[in-house]
């Protein structure tokens, strides 16, 4: 019995604004366990999924640990699709030269890997302390919290780097430092002064340049600040990065910004927008309208909002970037405990196998994969837990949800995806091939779910010397279900003319109906070579080059 059919919403609210309401619930899925028959829980006991690929992508933090050539083709061989490098730490030199290596890596086994670049962003911290090391707060005890930035504090005062703090929190406002580690609660606010009193809630020492959250508070702070900016122009342009990962974003029109300082490059990089407080949840659909994909970023999230709510915030959000045909990550301390362990908490394997199954594009991996003892363990277990939860997704429940909240009329491209997935649902497809430029039609057959592996072909524009099929190909690394391959030339000429000259793609230098109809036939050979598909099995072809909508069905011989 499959999962049922989700209803449709009936809220009343307003087109924009707030998609993750907190206040309420409506249960609209029964328990996956539902989904399983007497024959699938046999199965349970047994060596699992034989399917060797794993839907689901995989992103991996690099690290000290994680930087070198051969621990890089370990990762990548393990299911590595993309590598995050967290600007948080480290300078521009000691990335180039894990960028470097990992470009290395990707050259040795053949295996292609997104960049993305994770922005600090626009972070409140606690200042210096006089003794340099940390200081112990008292419970109970009343400390003094001042915006004056170059104060060195003590167990008595502490220096916060928010200048507008004593104007935008009021007493009985919480204030949360060092990941949630202590906690304030304010006494009194002196906006001349540039001053909060506030009690300390729970004894706890406090190091240097700790992290500190406003739960509630809407923080003027600039959406992009200059060393974002320097890391963007100066290393993420440079390098043809693709990806950026913008922290704090909090409404849409912070999209339009950071284009605007990417400039030209912007057309080339991806910006995943990080919600990760509750001004963003409030905005949350103009910013999946205006991203090109999202992160769930559970770690500063988890300080904005009541722990309780986090999984209904994670749901909903999934939620509405699967309807909106977005990909979307879910990240932080999915393995944590693989720091130091060979193997994850079961708690820890369930988080992972129900983000799946709440339909993530993406799993993340912090600490685990960047300074952690197991890191090219924590991939391989990652990738299996993926692999096995994909197994017990209804796709075709899925598919036709996401077909009930789509709006009608469709876009042309909207429906021939969708159209594409329903006939490889149909005629039991085993693949669905597609030729891209841009990759959208790729991302549009990825948001409908099918049970058909994506090949996603990129294919060089003859006459666009801007284009780069190769970085279609790793952007597209992002979607669930895709596995993108750039076409080599000699896939425009048909077999017969290639057995005769072996360079006889070279001389189609222009698109035509001959050349998308041989690369078609040339990546369905490929794809039988990769095991994708084996004589007799259906697939579904899709494109849209050469200027026509076109879908068919072919068997594989």
């Amino acid at each position: 019995m499959g999962i049922p059919r989700q209803s449709p919403r009936t809220s009343s609210g307003p087109e924009h604004g707030s998609y993750v309401d907190l206040t309420k619930f409506e249960v609209q899925e029964k328990h996956i366990l539902e989904n399983l028959s007497s024959l699938n829980l046999s199965n349970l006991t047994g060596e699992g999924v034989s399917d060797s690929r794993c839907k689901t992508k995989i992103i991996c933090t690099l690290g000290p640990v994680s930087r070198d050539v051969p621990k890089l083709e370990e990762m990548l061989r393990a299911g590595m699709n993309i590598a995050r490098f967290n600007f948080s730490h480290g300078t521009h030199e000691y990335h180039q030269e894990t960028l470097d290596a990992l470009r290395h890596a990707c050259t040795n086994t053949g295996i292609r890997c997104g960049v993305l670049l994770d922005t600090k962003g626009p972070e409140i911290r606690t200042g210096m302390l006089a003794g340099g090391g940390p200081v112990l707060l008292e419970k109970d005890s009343e400390i003094t919290l001042t915006t004056d930035y170059e104060v060195k504090g003590d167990a008595k005062l502490v220096a916060v780097s928010y200048a507008s703090l004593a104007k935008d929190v009021a007493p009985g406002s919480q204030i949360l430092c060092a990941d949630g580690s202590i906690t304030f609660t304010v006494i009194s606010c002196d906006v001349d002064a540039g001053t909060v009193q506030v009690r300390c809630e729970n004894s706890a020492k406090l190091g240097e340049r700790k992290n500190m959250n406003l739960p509630g508070v809407n923080v003027d702070l600039p959406t992009i600040t200059e060393k974002d900016r320097d890391d963007l122009l100066n290393w993420g342009v440079k390098n043809k990065v693709d990806f950026v990962a913008a922290s704090f974003v909090r409404k849409g029109s912070d999209l339009d910004y950071i284009r605007s300082v990417l400039g030209s490059a912007a057309d080339k990089i991806h910006i995943i927008s990080k919600v990760e407080n509750m001004e963003g949840l409030n905005n949350f659909n103009d910013i999946v309208a205006a991203s090109d994909g999202v992160m769930v970023a559970r770690g500063d999230l988890g300080m904005e909002i009541p722990m309780e709510q986090i999984f209904l915030a994670q749901k909903r959000m999934i939620k509405r970037c699967n309807e909106a045909g977005k990909p979307v990550i879910v990240a932080t301390q999915m393995l944590e405990s693989m720091t130091g362990a060979p193997r994850p908490t079961r708690a820890e394997a369930t988080d992972v196998a129900n983000s799946v199954l709440d339909g993530t594009d993406c799993v993340m991996l912090s600490g685990e994969t960047a300074a952690g003892a197991y890191p090219v363990e924590a991939v391989t277990i990652m990738a299996d837990i993926c692999r096995e939860s994909e197994a017990y997704v209804d796709n075709y429940a899925v598919f036709k949800n996401l077909i009930d909240h789509q709006p009608i009329p469709m876009a042309t491209l909207e429906s021939l995806a969708s159209s594409a997935v329903r006939s490889a649902h149909k005629v039991g497809a085993e693949l669905i091939v597609c030729l891209a430029k841009s990759g959208r039609t790729a991302q549009l057959l990825a948001k409908y779910r099918p049970n058909a592996q994506i090949l996603a072909v990129c294919v060089e524009d003859p006459h666009d010397l801007k284009h780069d099929a190769s970085s279609v190909a790793r952007r597209l690394l992002l979607s669930r279900g895709i596995c993108p391959i750039v076409a080599p030339l000699a896939w425009r000429a048909s077999k017969a003319e290639t057995d005769a000259d072996p360079v006889a793609g070279a001389k189609h230098d222009h698109l035509s109906v001959t050349e998308t109809r041989n690369i078609m036939q040339n990546a369905i050979d490929y794809a039988k070579k990769l095991g994708m598909v084996q004589e007799g099995d259906k697939v579904v072809g899709v494109h849209r080059i050469v200027g026509d909508s076109i879908m068919k069905i072919v068997e594989c011989h």
